[in-house]
């Protein structure tokens, strides 16, 4: 299962796709020059080639296990892990006061894809941290940052994210941990918490918990949660790992895949806690910490694709089946090709996705610009959601491209579909972010979603003098989607909006992509152009069969019975 880290697709993407030069411009990251991009794309590429990759298919053999109440990592995890902290990649972008590097969204997305590529299962834990230092940098009080930030940003301690229960999955407002006043600033943190990623390891000195929980005085439902601090271990005077947290870790799950990466069961029987962010705030601290993590989880759908396509790419080239021409290798049976061209280029695609929101943020950050903010906040969801399909059905289509080695678990393709399957279940399901898109994200009238129209129809225009077939497609396709984004948002009934969410967002991200790809057209070589024309006269063509049924409303199906469905 070799892994190389595609680092030219990311300075092609970041040149000449998804405008980083706009961010590299600002006052903020002008110390992003090309030269140190391509500097620090190297490195992290060397790592995930030679010290991550190695270990993923350790991860899944010998997977994380309790012992005595401590997890115990797979082989490799622990010295991996420290060349990841060593090198300052899980603070690639917290604030150089912290002791991170101040670094664009935009690199550290492209690391993370890497990650995600190499060892998803270990790439878990830093993403988590990442999300937490965000969370804590915005929410966290001066105690809080100074005692928590340093540690978390060096990857000598790592976060993760308590917000589900048993009886509170997707429903976060039904939640029962409570959290009681304790006199001294602190508080006693009592409940139950499930799905817990990288809940303990062996090669951290702390493990530092975000939870969620409800005050006496919280109101039902979501307005009425706080957020907590609650380490494993109590940091002392001097900040340093001290006094044992009342909190164990019950079991660990066993799971269809991520093996290597332990998620647990958490119990917490009055574990100390500090307040992060307001009192019955708790949603408001979480949701900066997952708005990161779900660019993050699209990533790493990206990144399993990435690897999937590798591993697919290198059995068909050495596979001879059948009577094909050239080589004698399966690569030359036009199905076989039809299947790497999709998988290539739908990479293509969500990777262009996943850095346009990454560079939306890195604008809305530098420059405060709502405009900016808001295009980040509406591709959020189109990210996480179409990564991480992609991923799973490229993990799927890597299956496929092995034949019937695929299905035997020696040759490695069927980690990458066990892996990935979770992506789109995590971080809030993918059936949740179309809901979100249609819904919040169109509160403004569709005004980000035009703006992103406008940008797509206008390129399209210039293209047409060059690239006239390939330009009318991708303009008629936007004007497509601008008709039942206009739809939607004149439907009050938000079961309208809802009965055909996933398949607009499905659409969006096929335009998008359409985008990505006319602009690598012309800005890139003839193989590019190949495989431009064929996402763009094969694939976009989607988008009309998704957008009708989008435009289709709610009530036939809201007219289907569950006894219907069950008879």
């Amino acid at each position: 299962m070799a892994y190389r880290a595609p680092v030219n697709e990311f300075r092609f993407l970041m040149e000449h796709v998804v405008g980083f030069d706009k961010v590299a411009a600002t006052d903020r990251f002008t110390d992003a020059t090309a030269d140190m991009v391509d500097a620090i794309l190297t490195e992290a590429a060397k790592m995930c080639d030679e010290v991550i990759a190695p270990i993923n298919r350790d991860g899944d053999l010998h997977p994380a296990r309790l012992e005595n109440g401590v997890v115990r990592t797979p082989p490799g995890f622990g010295a991996a892990y420290q060349a990841i902290a060593e090198g300052g990649w899980i603070g690639m972008s917290a604030s150089v006061e912290n002791g991170g590097m101040g670094l664009p969204m935009t690199m550290t997305t492209a690391v993370n894809d890497m990650m995600s590529g190499a060892c998803l299962a270990l790439q878990l834990n830093p993403l988590m941290s990442q999300g937490q230092i965000e969370a804590l940098e915005h929410h966290g009080s001066d105690f809080i940052k100074e005692t928590y930030l340093p540690k978390l940003i060096s990857g000598e301690w790592n976060g993760t994210m308590n917000l589900t229960e048993p009886q509170a999955g997707s429903d976060v407002g039904a939640l029962r941990t409570k959290a009681e006043p304790n006199g001294d600033g602190s508080y006693a943190i009592s409940g139950q918490k499930i799905y817990i990623t990288w809940a303990d390891n062996d090669f951290t000195a702390n493990t530092c918990h975000l939870v969620l929980a409800r005050l006496p005085d919280g109101v039902p439902g979501t307005k009425g949660i706080s957020l907590f601090m609650v380490p494993k271990l109590i940091p002392d005077a001097d900040g340093k790992p001290a006094e044992r947290n009342s909190l164990r870790i019950v079991s660990l799950e066993h799971k269809m895949g991520l093996h290597g990466s332990p998620t647990a069961v958490m119990e917490y029987d009055c574990a100390k806690g500090w307040l992060v962010g307001a009192e019955h705030g708790g949603m408001a601290a979480m949701f900066t910490m997952m708005n990161n993590a779900r660019l993050g989880v699209g990533t790493q759908g990206i990144g399993i694709a990435e690897g999937a396509l590798q591993h697919a790419l290198a059995y068909a080239m050495d596979r001879k089946q059948g009577r094909a021409p050239g080589t004698g290798t399966i690569v030359e049976h036009a199905d076989v090709r039809r299947m790497l061209a999709t998988m290539k280029s739908e990479v293509f695609a969500a990777r262009a996705i996943a850095l346009m929101n990454a560079v939306a943020i890195d604008m809305s950050t530098a420059t405060g610009d709502k405009a900016w903010t808001a295009r980040a906040a509406f591709l959020t969801p189109i990210c996480k959601a179409f990564g991480t399909d992609i991923g799973v059905e490229l993990a799927a289509t890597g299956i496929q491209v092995f034949g019937g080695m695929g299905f035997i678990e020696e040759t490695g393709a069927a980690q990458y579909a066990r892996d990935v399957r979770v992506s789109t279940i995590y971080e809030g399901t993918n059936g949740i972010q179309a809901m979100d898109l249609v819904a919040r994200k169109l509160m403004d009238g569709g005004e980000a979603a035009f703006a992103l129209l406008d940008e797509i129809e206008q390129g399209a225009e210039n293209a047409k003098a060059t690239h006239p077939e390939l330009a009318e497609a991708v303009w008629q396709a936007a004007e497509t989607l601008r008709e039942t984004t206009e739809w939607l948002v004149s439907q009050d009934d938000l079961t309208n909006r809802f009965a055909g969410a996933v398949p607009f967002l499905r659409a969006f991200a096929r335009v998008l992509g359409g985008h990505a790809h006319l602009s690598a057209a012309i800005n890139g070589d003839v193989a590019r152009l190949k495989l431009a024309t064929f996402y763009i006269m094969r694939v976009l063509p989607e988008h009309v069969g998704l957008l009708a049924h989008a435009r289709e409303g709610g009530d036939d199906l809201m007219a289907i019975t569950a006894e219907e469905l069950a008879g």
